[in-house]
This record gives C-alpha cells, sequence and structure tokens, in this order.
C-alpha cells in the first residue's frame, strides 16, 4: 500500500500536461484541431501526515454543502480497517494541508465526521470537513474534484497527483482487475496503470484524474515491490477462475463512481439504495 512510512526527503513538483490527438483529416478539408488535455495540476490536492488527498464533491453537490475529503481506508487515522468492516458517520478530527497548483499551502483543513470507510471491496476514507465548498473557493479559490459517476475506460489517459510528495504522475490505464487482494484484503475492480506509472510510498489516496474530462475516476493506493504473492506491498491479480498472477513493480488504484451508486435523494450516502456498488457492513 502506498502510504509513507519514513520522513519525506523533498523531490522536484512536477507539471502534468498531456495530449490527445485525433486522426488524420478527411481529403480536402482542413484539419480538425487536436482537443487538448486537461492540464492536471496539484490545486485542491491535500496532503496528510503520512497520504495524500483530495478535495472532492459529488456530481450533485452544491456550493454551500460541506466540503468533502478523500483519501484510502489504509489512511484512515485509525489505522488499518480489518477485513470486512466499513466505518460510516464516526466523529473524526483529520486535519491535512491544503495545496495551490505549485504545491503551495493555502489552509489547514479539519474534517468532522468519517462519512464512509472501509478497505473490503474498495479502498477509501471519505470524510466530511467543518466548512462548505462556498467557504473554500471565497476565502482561497478551491476548486473541489467531481468524483465521476461512469466506469473508466481501458486506455484512458491519467494523471495521479500527490499531495504528499507534490508531484504528478501522468499514466494511462492498461486494464481491470476483477479481484486485487493484498495480505487479508481484496479490491474489486481495480485499475491497473501502464507499466511504466512508477507511483511511490505516500501517493496513497492521491486522486486518479481523467485528462480528457478533469474528473476523479479513481484514487490510488497500491502497487508489487517486490515481487511475492499477495502479500502486504505486493498485491496479487486473482482471476475469476482462481488463477492468480503477480505483476512486480505493476501498480494499482480503486474506482470511485461507486459513491454516485449509493446517494439518497438528499444526497447522502445510503447503503441501502437499489444498486449501490459500496461495501455494506
Amino acid at each position: 500500500m502506498r502510504f509513507r512510512r519514513a520522513s519525506a526527503l523533498g523531490v522536484a513538483t512536477l507539471a502534468a500536461t498531456a495530449s490527445i490527438l485525433t486522426g488524420p483529416a478527411a481529403p480536402a478539408q482542413a484539419a480538425a484541431p487536436a482537443p487538448t488535455a486537461v492540464a492536471v495540476t496539484l490545486a485542491n490536492t491535500i496532503a496528510l501526515s503520512n497520504c495524500s488527498a483530495s478535495l472532492v464533491r459529488f456530481p450533485t453537490s452544491v456550493s454551500t454543502d460541506s466540503a468533502m475529503m478523500l483519501t484510502n481506508g489504509h489512511c484512515y487515522e485509525g489505522g488499518f480497517i480489518p477485513a470486512g468492516r466499513v466505518i460510516q458517520n464516526v466523529a473524526s478530527t483529520r486535519t491535512g494541508t491544503l495545496l495551490n497548483s505549485s504545491g503551495g499551502s493555502v489552509a489547514r483543513v479539519q474534517a468532522n465526521r468519517v462519512l464512509y470507510a472501509t478497505m473490503t471491496g474498495n479502498d477509501v476514507t471519505l470524510y466530511r470537513l467543518n466548512t462548505t465548498f462556498a467557504a473554500l473557493a471565497s476565502s482561497y479559490g478551491a476548486t473541489p474534484l467531481t468524483i465521476s459517476a461512469a466506469h473508466p475506460a481501458a486506455g484512458s489517459s491519467i494523471a495521479i497527483p500527490s499531495g504528499y510528495w507534490k508531484r504528478v504522475w501522468t499514466c494511462s490505464i492498461d486494464g481491470f482487475v476483477t479481484t486485487l487482494r493484498e495480505d487479508i484484503w481484496t479490491w474489486k475492480d481495480s485499475v491497473r496503470y501502464d507499466a511504466g506509472c512508477d507511483t511511490i510510498g505516500g501517493t496513497s489516496g492521491s486522486p486518479i484524474v481523467s485528462t480528457s474530462t478533469g474528473e476523479l475516476i479513481g484514487i490510488n493506493n497500491t502497487g508489487n515491490e517486490d515481487g511475492e504473492r499477495c502479500t502486504l506491498n505486493n498485491p496479487c491479480e486473482v482471476s475469476p477462475n482462481g488463477e492468480v498472477t503477480v505483476l512486480k513493480g505493476r501498480n494499482y488504484g480503486q474506482q470511485t463512481y461507486w459513491f454516485t451508486t449509493c446517494l439518497n435523494s438528499s444526497q447522502a450516502i445510503d447503503l441501502t439504495v437499489s444498486g449501490c456498488l459500496l461495501t455494506k457492513p
């Protein structure tokens, strides 16, 4: 799991920009301009004590709603969440540092509640902050990432901005893993990055952002460090027929559109909503 176990040594801030090219123009027609990819920066990412996080909103959130902060379940302040456990509506005082586009510190933000957290099926902790989206926008120009309501596509270009490291990784989605197993935890429909995507410890909880839409489509969480089989920090892929595959050096994330399948008419997380994909107690 990509949380940080040692003190930071410091790294340079990188900018993440990319271009998505269209195909050739038809004969006798002017070439269509290539659409410009979204430039993903460190704006609205959050540095935690040992992980990364981000300021997020649901597609239906409004400015007067309480702001939210998203990180991994294994970054929960109470430590790793036991397999099978779901945490909901628990008081919290977790704090983090909100960053601007270049990685500069903008403000300290503080949670007052864990809305949902688990390490089973997914690896997420969603916090409610003690301020609103409007207040953060007014005071700091902060604009939350919107959690996409759609399943991402293989081959999509993505960026992974880490508030902890103040660095942005650019990658692509290689595919999806039916079951990803690490020690006692299993995750479903996990995102596998391309082989060159070298996320490191401290990037846990970083948002996975589509460079086509700018929306948050997942959350970075783990990678196989030593080539071991299904051990801590060495996740393995398990096929529907039980075949185990180990890809040393390959890194993974978890999908976040699941949150949008569990919102009730009040836009609150409700695990009883029909079609809700989030793990239930």
